[in-house]
């Protein structure tokens, strides 16, 4: 049986596959968590740029004292890169999971950048 992080490697490598016959031209929105911090970057592969950035370090998330780690700082989280990307002028995006499974901090992070009005 393959170990953990062999497994973790092939997950991303499907997933980043599938989202490159997928992208239609529109930026990706890429979120990493790690066991205690949450990332996610608007990112368009074709000019190589980060277009919207937030993280649960962010002064905006860090001011609700939220514990760094939870859902609760996930949502926060998903809001704001929403908002940032909209500023930008960003309203569809390809998520990509990154080889981690759509199940609850990634949800809620996912769901709350919906709500915030990004499309994916």
């Amino acid at each position: 049986m393959k170990d953990k992080r062999v497994r973790f490697e092939l997950r991303r490598e499907r997933t980043r596959g599938r989202l490159g016959e997928r992208t239609n031209n529109r930026p990706r929105l890429s979120v990493h968590s790690s066991l205690r911090y949450f990332y996610a970057q608007v990112i368009d592969d074709a000019k190589g740029v980060t277009l919207a950035s937030a993280s649960s370090l962010s002064k905006e998330v860090r001011g609700e004292k939220l514990c760094f780690k939870n859902r609760k700082a996930a949502e926060a989280v998903g809001k704001l890169i929403a908002e940032k990307a909209i500023k930008a002028g960003v309203t569809e995006v390809v998520f990509d999971r990154g080889g981690r499974l759509y199940h609850g901090r990634l949800k809620a992070l996912a769901d709350a950048a919906r709500a915030a009005g990004l499309k994916f």
